[in-house]
């Protein structure tokens, strides 16, 4: 196997300084600089050292001369089709490459016959599955015999969870690798490699250079075709005397190239993701987190409704009674919000957000709630005690039936202590236990006061 860390760059050279040493490489305005700039080794593909470098999973993969069938699953623009083009070459297979959204089970069979061809002639075959969850679960099915039998080395791109969108049974046959969203510093490594390969700095203030990165949102192939664009204007402007040494600011940026529309997908995983952010940014009392994913949201397109709704849960799930208005809040945000509309509304859910993100917390009323079903669940259906039922007729008189009820408001402060518990429930289970925070240090002192007149009734009761 060639030595996949030791192989000179065509398009890279080590010196970071240098111009292009490969004066066959076409002229940079015949291709995309994407297409230019596509790394010709595995270590040259940016941000994704936990896989690539010196002792990352692919690299350890290569070198025990081992590739199994592989699931890549990572933001758009971190590499994904690059990695499984590099794999081919130096496992020494043929590449074949399709795309879930335009191939059919009729068409998959076409290729694993092929394979099997190759496979007979002594030529194996890494297939490349470009956005692998597009599949449904017949087609699926269909990688199940080939990738067991090794007729094919499978290699999945994914964007989306693949716990979620992939069959466990397929699943089960691959190894999956987490590529991550590209940062600040592999987004300027590229960048400096665009100028290297065009010979020419961007012509941009520091601002607008790091603004161009944050518009980039982790995908290497994106800010590319951002840099392009500028560098286009550069050669439309080279021969004008005004422009030759301006630098665009952060404005004019944003003038000449239109923003990207968030990653954010409403039916897929960023969906889920960012809903769990902001969920779980509340339950930690970051009120500056909460706002920022909730931000993040509404710029994604978000509908400010699903938004809303979830706040709702939030207030009763993890608020709940340490502070009883957390849900009055968040249902007159709401409702505030389908009366002003959009954007003034959002206005009114940030608030409550604020007031959710900054309340005390508690979850006694959720582990109440749970612990009550799982005891009802358990004990069945276990009768009422007679002396609390209604006795409408006299057969249910002589049942026993409202036999000794106390009326609690009759009672001295108001309190009976009568059980209320189904007969031979012991011991007395205790489904709620309030917090000592907010308005349920309150509800904890009543509580206690209630048990004291409880035992001392029960120990000694009222003679007839």
């Amino acid at each position: 196997m060639p030595d996949l860390f030791h192989q000179q760059s065509p398009l890279f050279p080590h010196s970071h300084e240098g111009v292009r040493s490969d004066e066959n490489i076409p002229a940079p305005h015949d291709r995309p600089l994407a297409d230019l700039l596509r790394p010709q080794r595995l270590e040259d593909i940016a941000g994704q050292d936990h896989l690539l470098g010196e002792n990352g999973v692919l690299t350890r993969l290569i070198r025990g001369n081992h590739l199994p069938s592989i699931i890549l699953w990572g933001p758009p623009g971190c590499g994904k089709t690059t990695i499984a083009r590099l794999l081919s070459e130096h496992s020494h297979q043929h590449f074949e490459q399709i795309s879930a959204i335009f191939t059919g089970v009729a068409d998959l069979r076409q290729v694993f016959e092929q394979a099997k061809i190759r496979r007979k002639n002594g030529v194996s075959t890494l297939l490349f599955v470009d956005e692998i969850h597009r599949f449904n679960k017949s087609q699926q099915d269909a990688f199940l015999p080939v990738v067991e039998n090794g007729t094919i080395t499978l290699i999945g791109a994914t964007t989306e969870n693949p716990s979620f969108e992939l069959n466990a049974a397929l699943l089960s046959r691959m190894q999956v690798l987490v590529l991550k969203r590209l940062d600040d510093t592999a987004l300027e490594n590229i960048l400096k490699r665009a100028e290297n390969l065009m010979r020419c700095p961007l012509p941009l203030t520091a601002e607008a250079r790091e603004l161009l990165r944050t518009l980039a949102d982790g995908d290497g192939r994106y800010i590319l075709t951002l840099a392009q664009q500028i560098f286009s204007l550069v050669s439309q402007n080279e021969t004008n005397e005004n422009h030759q040494n301006s630098k665009l600011n952060d404005q004019e940026l944003l003038q000449l190239i239109q923003r990207r529309a968030p990653l954010y997908d409403k039916g897929e995983d960023s969906h889920y993701n960012l809903i769990s952010a902001l969920h779980k940014s509340v339950r930690g009392s970051d009120v500056q987190a909460a706002l920022y994913w909730f931000s993040r949201m509404l710029d994604g397109g978000e509908d400010p409704h699903f938004i809303a709704r979830r706040m709702v849960r939030m207030a009763v799930e993890d608020i709940g009674l340490a502070d009883p208005n957390a849900l009055n809040v968040c249902i007159n945000a709401w409702q505030a919000f389908e009366r002003l509309g959009s954007p003034e509304g959002e206005l009114a859910l940030s608030q409550a957000l604020i007031y959710l993100a900054t309340a005390p917390k508690s979850n006694a009323n959720y582990t109440a709630y749970k612990s009550a079903r799982k005891f009802a669940a358990q004990h069945g259906s276990l009768m009422p005690p007679k002396h609390i039922l209604n006795a409408p007729t006299k057969l249910m008189k002589n049942q026993g039936y409202g036999h000794d009820y106390k009326y609690d408001h009759d009672e001295e402060n108001g309190f009976s202590g009568q059980d209320y518990f189904p007969e031979n429930v012991a011991p007395r289970p205790e489904f709620y236990q309030p917090v000592p925070r907010g308005f349920e240090r309150d509800i904890a002192k009543r509580l206690e006061y209630w048990d004291k007149l409880r035992e001392t009734k029960n120990t000694h009761p009222e003679t007839d």
